[in-house]
């Protein structure tokens, strides 16, 4: 039984994190998509790798299509790789950290036509985190903070802080998670997961607006063989995210901040220490403040391994 929780741990701890900010431009804060590592038994670590991508190109006034013409900025395409790595000292306790790379094109006529571009690739923020797993004999409800660190590129030309790779801002971030099964069999999982995102020290007169990130999902182990050394799990999941406005005289108030619901469906396949996830999000509720770009889905794929 505990085997099974710590794997679905893994997963709910995977699955939320790359979720975390999209609806943007103005309001920018995605350094998010990326993974977390995974959770394992016992001491022991983890390194992953994972890419994602998102094109915000539709633009939206509170919960509606807006034209696109209401909008100076035009299209924020973004593609990050994350290499992530955790290390457990015991059971209970263990750290793990984000360390993401970003690709972004924003495409805007601020100021007037006509377009104009710029393309950068740099360091986005690195976040690290502690993990403690020890609140229940079975490991199946566990508790992370940690902080988010200002290492990503702020002051490109031609990026607005909204759109910029990095923040800026030093945040803390806490959260938690609980898995369970749904069947004796133990097919069917569950997990549930939260996190907050709170800026605590700003610089270049930009504050990020605070966020909030849950996840409810479930999985099936629809094959397995090999004493269980193989198998293959779909997964969905409904995500729900909330994020304040930008503070400060860099910022955009008005055009910043949202709350939105997310379907996201998913397929984990597992072989020895290696773990393939990969899944599609699709927003069926938005509601940004101001003229914001939306995504129509994010994609996301990972692959990690246990020593």
């Amino acid at each position: 039984m505990k085997q099974w929780l710590i794997r679905a741990a893994a997963l709910a701890a995977t699955v939320l994190a790359p979720s975390a900010a999209f609806a943007c431009a103005c309001g920018c804060d995605v350094f998010d998509v990326g993974g977390t590592p995974t959770v394992i038994s016992g001491s022991g670590g983890s390194v992953s790798l994972q890419y994602g991508f998102m094109d915000q190109n539709h633009n939206m006034a509170g919960t509606r299509s807006s034209p696109n013409a209401n909008n100076d900025d035009k299209q924020v395409r973004s593609n990050f790789v994350v290499a992530g790595v955790q290390y457990m000292f015991n059971r209970d306790w263990g750290v793990m950290a984000d360390i993401p790379l970003t690709n972004r094109l924003f495409r805007t006529e601020d100021g007037g036509p006509p377009v104009t571009s710029a393309d950068h690739t740099a360091l986005g923020d690195i976040r690290i985190m502690g993990v403690y797993t020890g609140l229940s004999p079975d490991m199946s409800t566990g508790l992370i903070a940690g902080v988010k660190l200002p290492t990503g590129d702020w002051k490109y030309a031609g990026f607005d802080r909204d759109t910029a790779i990095g923040s800026g801002s030093t945040d803390i971030i806490l959260g938690g998670y609980h898995v369970g099964s749904l069947s004796q069999s133990r097919t069917w999982g569950y997990f549930i997961q939260g996190q907050f995102d709170l800026p605590v020290a700003t610089q270049g007169g930009y504050r990020p607006g605070d966020e909030f990130h849950g996840a409810l999902g479930l999985s099936y182990k629809a094959w397995e063989s090999g004493a269980g050394r193989m198998s293959l799990s779909p997964v969905l999941q409904m995500i729900g995210s909330v994020r304040t406005s930008d503070g400060g005289p860099e910022a955009n108030p008005e055009g910043s901040g949202y709350s939105r619901i997310l379907i996201s469906p998913g397929l984990q396949f597992n072989t020895g220490p290696w773990k393939l996830y990969g899944d599609v999000e699709f927003p069926v509720y938005q509601d940004v403040h101001g003229e914001q770009l939306v995504a129509s889905q994010l994609f996301k794929l990972q692959v990690s391994r246990r020593f």
